[in-house]
């Protein structure tokens, strides 16, 4: 090997057994260098007569954990991952793989092309290609149907979840379990019972299985794979494994992996990938602030969002104080907690003492002071600036000191809400998304004087409880509902000028988001910020709001409901409609679908290029991760930013000009360069 080569893969001789091993930490992945140092041990191996049998393993924590990612688009240096398999599975000796940790992606189709596999029951293997737009490329759609059947093989690809390796054995994927502390022993001496049997190749198996899978799989997933390319790429590979020779599907998947690599949705969710890890960065903060002790968590409010916040932290085994000032709204946030406990344990979610368990862990009080022993304290009350100044005062005198005093608003300045405490430092913004049990989305909102060790810790316990946290600064909104506010302003003019609920919703959700502006509304509550004067009447949603239509809760809002919810286009409101626009004196018009998405999605660009200026977002990607995770944006689309560039930063800036839009100086900047962010 040359100088500057890395020593990633050693070879060892146990007897008449070779020990080729992988040692690329942290995780195995392919590397250039670890597919030259298989092609020259394996090639080794072959060519020493006292060698009988080969076994393939990885030190550390992992077997082959998948393809090095960071070396996707670059030029390709080394050998052909596909010529090094090809190499393996044609070996003249029986080749065994040793599997520990996860064998995911790549690293499954390594251990593919070996004879046999042996496993560790605490081992993973699966192809979750499919999660980053792809398809696994170097066989694994050609292999898989030999080994565990047409069923397994489409599941396994187009779903792209791991299987454990007692499952995998019974699916024919690992042929022995091996010790979890003996592995390497154990593999050599499973090879050795292979001698007689010799090689096995893959290939040369036949594919079993019923292909009508493929079709079930279709049906079942329809609503979550709309819009994506991969899943269906995936079946269309396996479902060629059934009909083609060996060689002949190997070219097909190819050709499918190449279109999937080269096209914006594997760049898309590739960068949402490395979006979500390098969300958790915190700019300017010392990689080792010590973090703050977090053993018990107080939330305020057992409402729907101080019940769904306290159930993250539950979960997680950390106790938790709710407060309520009424006796029967805290019966009533206790008993939803429950019941959404005991309907995810009757699905098999938790065992009923897992239920009891965590209930067993919250305290429910009607006495702020009972949060005096609390670590950290999460308001979740209605948005009222005062009566969380009034809370935050109280909290002042209670908390002790080094508690994190914590707002889940979802728009106010946490900066005037620190003003009420005599430790600023400890006061920032922590806005969960609702459900929040469910969401995945956390704005972390750093305020002028949040302490750096407030923020880590926050950051921190948001991973801890499942999130994926994301630093914004203190402005209206914050991020994501910042962005959303020029999409919904836009959506209502549009209905003033001709378009209707229907129209303007189908085009989002053909986009790819999981409602329109108007579904989003009647979901959420059109009364939401209403005045509560149903003789004042200033807007359309005031006039909607003032005849009870408060979305579906009420069974009415923008659209009519059934008794399942299903929404039908609703008279009254476009006689509402009409009569506001009459009064305008507003010319009603034919209006595009392609106007409707520059004038409701170009903003939001607009919006978030104007963010990351004023430093509310620490970076671009970061604006993305926050409406994937918390508004639905579509994944292949990378999130708004990143969908900028695809759809052109010049095209986006001379849209909004023609509509009359002032342009972000960045976004500008962008266009003249014809880059996206």
């Amino acid at each position: 090997m040359s100088e500057e080569t890395p020593n990633s893969v050693t070879l060892e001789k146990d007897g008449n057994v070779a020990v080729v091993i992988v040692n690329n930490p942290p995780v195995n992945a392919l590397s250039w260098h670890v597919r030259e140092g298989l092609a020259n041990h394996f090639a080794a191996a072959l060519a020493d007569d006292s060698v009988e049998a080969i076994v393939l393993r990885c030190d550390g924590s992992t077997f082959i954990a998948g393809a090095d990612i960071s070396e996707f688009g670059k030029a390709p240096r080394g050998p052909d991952f596909n010529a090094v398999l090809n190499s393996i599975e044609q070996a003249t000796k029986p080749v065994v793989a040793a599997i520990h940790g996860t064998a995911l992606g790549g690293g499954l189709e390594t251990a593919l092309v070996c004879h046999y596999r042996v496993a560790v029951p605490s081992a993973k293997l699966g192809v979750p290609e499919v999660k980053l737009g792809l398809l696994p490329g170097a066989g694994g759609t050609q292999r898989l149907p030999r080994v565990v059947g047409v069923e397994a093989a489409a599941t396994m690809t187009s779903l792209g979840d791991p299987v454990p390796a007692p499952k995998a054995k019974d699916m024919g994927l690992v042929d022995a379990l091996a010790g979890e502390d003996s592995l390497a022993a154990d593999a050599i001496a499973f090879a050795r019972t292979k001698i007689a049997d010799g090689p096995r190749p893959t290939r040369e198996r036949a594919v079993f299985g019923d292909v009508a899978i493929i079709e079930q799989l279709k049906t079942a997933n329809a609503k979550r794979w709309r819009g994506f390319d991969a899943p269906y790429a995936n079946l269309a590979c396996v479902e060629a494994a059934t009909r083609l020779p060996f060689d002949e599907g190997l070219a097909f998947e190819r050709q499918e992996f190449t279109k999937l690599m080269f096209g914006s949705q594997s760049a898309a969710q590739r960068h949402i990938f490395f979006a979500e890890r390098q969300a958790a960065k915190i700019d300017g903060l010392p990689k080792d602030t010590a973090l703050r002790d977090v053993k018990k968590v107080g939330v305020i409010g057992a409402g729907t969002m101080g019940g769904g916040i306290s159930m993250n932290f539950l979960q997680k085994g950390i106790p938790v104080t709710i407060v309520e000032m009424q006796q029967e709204a805290l019966d009533r946030g206790v008993g939803v907690i429950r019941k959404n406990y005991e309907a995810s344990a009757a699905k098999g979610r938790f065992k009923p003492e897992q239920v009891e368990a965590m209930m067993g862990i919250l305290t429910p009080t009607l006495n702020i002071e009972d949060l005096a022993d609390c670590d950290l304290i999460i308001e979740a009350v209605y948005e009222n600036m005062d009566v969380k100044k009034e809370i935050f005062a109280k909290l002042d005198s209670i908390a002790k000191p080094g508690a994190i005093l914590a707002s889940n608003t979802s728009y106010l300045d946490v900066d005037e809400i620190a003003t009420a405490t005599s430790r600023p430092g400890d006061v920032l913004g922590m806005h969960f998304f609702s459900p929040a049990n469910v969401m995945k989305l956390l704005e972390v909102v750093r305020g002028e004087k949040t302490a750096p060790d407030a923020l880590a810790t926050a950051m921190a316990i948001g991973k801890k409880i499942g999130k994926v946290a994301v630093v914004a600064g203190v402005c209206d909104g914050f991020i994501g509902n910042r962005m959303l506010k020029p999409r919904q302003v836009e959506a209502m003019n549009l209905l003033m000028e001709g378009a209707t609920p229907q129209q303007i919703d189908k085009v989002h959700v053909d986009f790819g988001m999981p409602m329109g502006p108007f579904q989003m509304s009647d979901l959420a509550g059109v009364d939401i910020g209403w005045h509560r004067d149903p003789t004042r009447i200033e807007s359309i949603r005031d006039a909607l709001a003032a005849k009870g239509r408060w979305g579906q809760k009420t069974g009415k809002g923008f659209y009519d409901y059934d008794e399942k919810r299903n929404p039908t286009p609703s008279a009254e409101v476009a006689e509402i409609i009409e009569d506001f626009r009459q009064h305008s004196n507003k010319a009603k018009r034919e209006i595009s679908d392609q106007e409707i998405i520059e004038r409701t999605l170009y903003p939001m660009v607009n919006e978030g290029a104007l963010i990351l200026t004023e430093g509310k977002a620490q970076r671009a990607s970061d604006i993305d991760v926050v409406w994937i995770y918390g508004y639905g944006w579509p994944v292949y689309r990378g999130g708004p930013m990143f969908w900028a560039g695809l759809e052109g930063t010049d095209k986006i800036v001379a849209a909004l000009e023609k509509h009359g839009f002032a342009v972000a100086p960045l976004l500008k900047e962008k266009a003249e360069a014809k880059s996206g962010f």
